[in-house]
This record gives C-alpha cells, structure tokens and sequence, in this order.
C-alpha cells in the first residue's frame, strides 16, 4: 500500500473541504490518516437515500458528540443539503468536518451553504514520484499517476473506463450543454492543445462553437479540477511577451488517451509532450501541498523564446526537455532568460542521468530533480 506525501492528518486544525479528480484517493486516503474518525459514506445507495429525505438526521446523529470530534462526509457533492446541518453542527456544538468531493462547482452552481469559510478547501493530487518505490520514469509518462492507473497491469483499460465514465458523463452533466458532440470533440481539442497556448478562436473553430462557449468549457474544466490554465508571466523589462495561457489536464495519462498515445518512445515529440506535462503536474502538486505561495506561469517572447515554467517574480526559471543528452542548444532560452533576469535560478530537467552546473544553469536528471524537489532544494 501506497503511503501518501500529504498528511492532512497533521496540518488539520478546523474543517476542510477535500477536493480532487475522482480516483486521486480520496477516500483511501481518508481512511488512513484518520481511522477514528466517524466516517458517513455517500457512496452507500441506503445511506444517501434518507439523508435525501431528511438532512436533519446528520444533526440528530452527531449533536451530542465531544467538542472536536472528526466527521469525514465522502461524497457531500450527492447531498449537498446536509451542508446547512454541518454548519449547525460547526457553530453550536463544535465539531470539525472533512467534507470531500470531486470539486466544488456544483455546490457554487446550484448555490447550496459553502459554510462560510468555516472550512477551507484543499486538495488531493495524483500520485508523485515521491510516493512510489522505484519509480518509473516511462510508466508515469505512458500512463499517468492515477493511482490504479500507474499500478495496473493494464492501465489502457482503466483509462478507457475514466474517460467514458468520467470525463464523458460527469464533465458533460457539469457542462449542461446542449451540444454534446460539440463538447466531446472539445475534449479532444483541447487534450491536442495540451501544454500548448490556448487560443479560444481557433478552438471554436475545429469545435463548432462559439469561442465565448470555448471558453466556458475551459472554466468548467478548471472548475472540476480536471483540467488547469497557467498563465503566462507578465513582468516584462525589455522584450514583448505573449500573453496567452496555456493549459493542461490534471493528468498526463488522460491526455495519452485522449490523444491515442500508447507506450510513448522516448525521442520522439509525444513522449517530449508527455514529459513536459508530468514534470509541470510534479510541480503543481508540490507547491500546494508544500503551501508555496509564489505564482507559477511561463514565459514566452513575441519572437518565440520560451521558458516552460516560472516560479514566483522570476525567482526561478525551468524548461523541460525529454532528450537523454543535455547540449549547449538546449540551454539557449535560459541563457537570453538569464539577460532579463539574471538573478533567477534556472534549470533544465532532462533524461541525461548526468546531473551537473554549466554556465550557471543547473541540469537535473528528472528523478534527481524529482527528489531535490521533494526535499526542499528546488522551490
């Protein structure tokens, strides 16, 4: 069994909402970190039928419980009426509450009580590297970090099930839209613009849709976590900088099947694609559960020059390559980085295994980068 890097059990003060895709581990997660915790499970056909009928019965159940005993609700999204008897229970008695769901999008839509900020929201990655002995470079990058998806022997099929069950019924729902052939195309599309600048004109072309309706369906993704925009950076000194995000699903492994790319080879441009997005995926997780507050974006010049990640106000600059030999070519974009800002770190993760400095840019070999990351050293 896998042990997760993010302990919740040890930073929870108040109550949280737990957010994340389906199948990040939730639950398992839940399970572990909080055993006497009392679990109500929304998943359980019995259970969420009479809170249906009567929310009031979680309050009756749990109102004369000790000040500060923990309820974890699985599911709250399936009966969001119980929010309201979760406040009651908050205020007046109080209890802490782990509310978890798959995101907060349709508690916002059909504006049920979000308590307030009497619980923060935080969130459930996919796995990292960290988290798996002898991690796999190739696997991770073919198939994603989906928990079952990383650990199966079969990994396509599972993906093929999370897409048509999820991404194809749940998103579309979420979407409410008239349109369905046009969103599942969208879906497509948008995997193909993975990583890439998102231009919301050309997108409603190949969807047949307007680009206002694009761009709603990019919100939609953002909204549910299945899906995230990275903005470009903006603090410009001498050069013109494109302004455009770029966006990627939460997981590699999605994309791959999406776009039909199966066991990825190395040197060839899907897997540079691929690879690009686990290390961006890697960071992302890293920086909430290690509640980094920097912003995170890329830069990009009007004449092509770009740097796939910035962390902060320049603090640090990296740009991810999937070749097994780093070059000089390879270091350019740092290098006329490194004029405008030249008090920036900068570094190129890579599949050279030889990790080492030249002209002042780090080279990392992707598992060192990976664990020096984990360790503190990098953000």
């Amino acid at each position: 069994m896998l042990t997760r890097i993010y302990q919740l059990n040890r930073e929870l003060e108040g109550s949280v909402f737990l957010f994340g895709a389906r199948q990040t581990g939730k639950s398992t997660l839940l399970r572990q970190q909080f055993p006497a915790a009392i679990y109500v499970d929304l998943l359980d056909t019995t259970l969420r039928s009479r809170f249906r009928r009567r929310p009031s019965l979680l309050y009756e159940m749990l109102k004369d419980k000790q000040e500060n005993t923990l309820v974890i609700v699985d599911e709250i999204p399936e009966v969001p009426e119980l929010l309201n008897e979760v406040h009651r229970l908050i205020s007046q008695h109080h209890l802490r509450f782990v509310l978890c769901g798959s995101s907060a999008r349709k508690l916002k839509r059909k504006g049920h009580n979000t308590l307030g900020g009497r619980a923060c929201p935080v969130f459930l990655f996919p796995l990292v590297s960290a988290e798996i002995p002898g991690f796999d470079v190739d696997r991770a990058v073919s198939y994603g970090m989906l928990p079952s998806h990383y650990l199966a022997a079969n990994p396509w099929r599972l993906l093929s099930g999370y897409i048509d069950v999820y991404l194809k019924e749940e998103i579309k729902e979420e979407a409410l839209v008239r349109n369905l052939n046009g969103f599942q195309r969208f879906l497509e599309v948008a995997a193909l613009t993975s990583g890439e600048m998102v231009n919301y004109n050309n997108i409603a072309q190949d969807c047949g849709v307007s680009a206002t309706t694009v761009k709603a369906y990019f919100d939609i993704l953002d909204d549910t976590l299945v899906g995230r925009r990275i903005p470009a950076y903006e603090k410009r000194l001498k050069r013109r900088l494109v302004q455009a995000p770029r966006f990627y699903y939460f997981d590699v492994g999605i994309v791959n099947y999406l776009l039909h790319r199966k066991e990825l080879k190395r040197g060839t441009p899907e897997y540079g694609h691929a690879f690009e997005h686990l290390v961006v995926q890697e960071i992302v997780a890293y920086m909430h559960y290690r509640h980094v507050e920097d912003s995170i974006s890329y830069w990009r010049t009007y004449t092509g020059i770009e740097v796939d990640l910035i962390i902060g106000e320049a603090r640090v600059a990296i740009e991810i390559k999937s070749v097994e030999e780093i070059l000089a070519k390879h270091l350019k974009n740092l290098k006329v980085f490194a004029e405008e800002y030249p008090d920036s770190r900068r570094i190129v993760v890579s599949l050279d295994v030889i990790s080492r400095t030249e002209t002042n840019i780090e080279c990392m070999y992707v598992k060192d980068f990976f664990q020096k990351l984990w360790e503190g050293g990098i953000i």
